[in-house]
């Protein structure tokens, strides 16, 4: 029996998430229904990365075991099965051993927040005209990577044995009046609307952790909180101290990496 690596992108607008749930369509249940209707087979997935309803991904992975001969030949077809707004971008035959889960060694996400009103970033960034301290939220970003333990931003209730997190990566990038590439948003080049762009990578990351990193570091950026208030939320290890309001449809998963 071979294993598989199924790599897509997909707008989480429309979905409950990535991974499969009860009564709620998800990216995995679109995908299961484009396998089972070209290979006339029904398919255990196994999926890399959750991502929350309305989240995003340029990159995230399934795999599946099977004796069926799946081939990247196969992309095309599997790609009209889907909804416009998911897509297969490889099939790859792995080891039998390969997880793509248990293997993967780090995430990046971005999450994107534009300040003037702009109607193609609607459901792919989080509109906030309003002054922020980009210095402060930097000292902030640069701030994180020295720490491990991320309990104050994890969701409750989350079943994890660890809230250790190795930030390897974690900045705030602006763009101001100048032309530019989403990366983000891969071919699509304009005059810049007022964009900022937090990148962060970790070799795991926690639920609503993305999000409650970018929240509390605006509410930094606005003078709600100062940065020795920051640094209080970070080592409190307590949830209810951080800032879990940014949207979902501000965050792109954009690689999983694997050795």
């Amino acid at each position: 029996m071979g294993r598989y690596f199924i790599e897509l992108s997909y707008q989480g607008t429309a979905y409950h998430g990535f991974q499969e749930q009860e009564n709620a369509n998800t990216v995995q249940e679109e995908l299961s229904k484009a396998l089972t209707i070209f290979y006339r087979a029904n398919f255990e997935l196994t999926g890399s990365s959750r991502t929350d309803a309305g989240v995003h991904a340029l990159q995230n992975y399934f795999h599946l075991d099977t004796d069926i001969g799946i081939d990247s030949k196969h992309i095309y077809n599997i790609n009209a099965l889907l909804p416009p707004d998911i897509a297969v971008r490889s099939i790859q035959a792995v080891a039998s051993t390969a997880h793509c889960r248990f293997d993967a060694v780090a995430r990046s996400y971005a999450y994107y927040i534009y300040r003037e009103k702009n109607p193609f970033m609607r459901d792919r960034g989080w509109f906030y005209p309003y002054p922020l301290d980009i210095k402060s939220m930097q000292e902030a970003a640069e701030l994180i990577k020295g720490y491990r333990d991320f309990t104050s931003f994890s969701k409750r209730n989350t079943q994890v044995h660890t809230f250790n997190c190795e930030i390897m990566e974690s900045r705030w990038e602006e763009f101001e009046g100048e032309s530019y590439k989403l990366e983000g948003i891969r071919n699509w080049t304009r005059e810049d609307m007022g964009v900022l762009v937090y990148h962060v990578k970790a070799n795991r990351f926690l639920r609503g952790m993305v999000r409650a990193l970018v929240a509390t570091m605006v509410k930094l950026g606005r003078g709600q909180i100062g940065l020795s208030e920051f640094r209080e939320i970070l080592e409190a290890k307590d949830c209810t101290k951080a800032d879990f309001s940014s949207p979902p449809h501000g965050l792109c998963l954009e690689r999983v990496w694997f050795p």
